[in-house]
Order: structure tokens, then C-alpha cells, then sequence
């Protein structure tokens, strides 16, 4: 369904640049995660171990620690705060290890301590995902019914105005919990300064960069079905 926009040209101008962005970000996580996967802490901590510790530091001592199958599929789930970390990362001695567990630790304790704009997101998240199907359903009619495909582009830009919204709310979310996550790391010794206080930052900046990928994706998207939209008004 996604492929008829591919003859848009507005799309190569528009949104295109950032989805080649995108890519580029999901591998720099990747590369970045790998490289520093080879290099084991100092104090020898695991993945969960050092979740569990941030966890304590941050008052959120209550989150279950589960691991959880897949390649950098970490997350915090709030419903049942559980924290749900990848073999690599639950088992891992390596700063990449302890940088993402701390950092989806932080995720707890934002919601511990209340965050309002973890709070929004999570109420963002099923509406978003109402909206992607709903807009995978108005793509396919858009180009199966081209007279009064106005009406489908119409939902499309709420449903991406939605989605816009959603990574608008992530950023600070995601740069508030690394932010979070290097403070306990440091004050209670996990890491060293130093070499591993480094590697926790780029480990953290890589993360943070596919955010802002999927931020400036929206915001395309969003410009290029308003466009495509005024378009079909001429």
C-alpha cells in the first residue's frame, strides 16, 4: 500500500531524505551497541543487575525485571511495571548492557515520580495505533478510488498529525530517562568515569538519534499529505 507513493514526487523531495536519515540512525545504534558490547565494566555488573540498582537509587525498587527475547527489544511497560530487558542486554557485562537497562530503568522511575510527559505518551499509544491502521486501510482506498480520495488524505494527516505528536512527546521522554539513568550510573560507581562514562554517552546519543529520526519522519509525512492534499483541491 505504501508503494504508490513512490510515484509522488513530492515524496522523493519530502519525505524520502528522512527515511534515508532514519535508516542511518537505526544503524548507528546498532554498530554503536556492538562496539561497545566487546567492552566489559569494572565492577562486572549484568544488564539487570545494574537496572535493579538504578531501579533502587530512583525509588522505583517495586519494577519487576524480566527478560525478554529479541535484538534491542527493551522497554518498560507501565500497566504492570515490569521491565522487560533483551538476552543481550539482561545478561550482558558490557557498557552497552548496562547503558540501555539503566535507561529503560529510567523509564520506571519516571513513572514513579509522576513525568507528565511519560504519562501523555502512554495515553498517546493507542491512538496511534488505531491511526497507523486505520491509515494503512485509507492508503489502499486512496489509490483504488482516485475520484474522492480527499476524504482518505484527510484522515491520513490526522493519523500522521497523531503520530507527529506521539515522537513530539518521546523526545523528552527518551532524553529525560538517559539524563536519569547517567546520573545514578555515576553517583553510585556502576560505571567509571572515564572510558565507561563515554561509552554510556555515545551508547545513549546513538538511541536518542533514531527519536529525532522518527520525529522528523512524522513531520514529513505530515508536510507531504498536506501538500499531496492541496494538490488534489486544484
Amino acid at each position: 500500500m505504501f508503494y504508490g507513493f513512490l510515484f509522488q514526487p513530492l515524496f522523493w523531495v519530502i519525505v524520502a531524505p528522512f527515511i534515508a536519515f532514519g535508516m542511518y540512525a537505526s544503524f548507528r545504534v546498532k554498530s554503536t551497541f556492538h562496539h561497545y558490547a566487546r567492552t566489559p565494566v569494572r565492577t562486572g555488573m549484568s544488564g539487570a543487575q545494574a537496572a535493579a540498582a538504578v531501579l533502587r537509587a530512583g525509588g522505583a525498587a517495586d519494577c519487576t525485571i524480566e527478560e525478554h527475547q529479541g535484538f534491542l527489544s527493551d522497554h518498560y511497560d507501565p500497566r504492570s511495571k515490569t521491565l522487560r530487558l533483551s538476552p543481550d542486554v539482561y545478561r550482558g557485562r558490557s557498557i552497552s548492557s548496562i547503558a540501555v537497562a539503566a535507561h529503560e530503568a529510567g523509564h520506571a522511575i519516571q513513572h514513579a515520580r509522576a513525568y507528565a510527559p511519560l504519562q501523555m505518551r502512554t495515553k498517546l499509544v493507542p491512538l496511534v495505533q488505531i491511526g497507523n491502521q486505520v491509515w494503512a486501510w485509507c492508503t489502499l482506498a486512496f489509490f483504488i478510488f482516485q475520484q474522492g480520495g480527499e476524504m482518505f488524505l484527510d484522515i491520513g494527516i490526522i493519523c500522521f498529525f497523531l503520530t507527529a505528536l506521539f515522537q513530539l512527546v518521546t523526545l523528552p521522554v527518551e532524553f529525560d530517562a538517559s539524563n536519569r539513568a547517567k546520573a545514578v550510573l555515576a553517583s553510585s560507581g556502576i560505571v567509571s568515569s572515564g572510558e565507561e562514562a563515554r561509552g554510556v554517552e555515545k551508547v545513549l546519543g546513538a538511541a536518542a538519534l533514531t527519536y529525532v529520526a522518527g520525529l522528523l519522519t512524522a513531520v514529513a509525512n505530515l508536510v507531504f499529505l498536506i501538500l499531496l492534499r492541496s494538490q488534489q483541491r486544484d
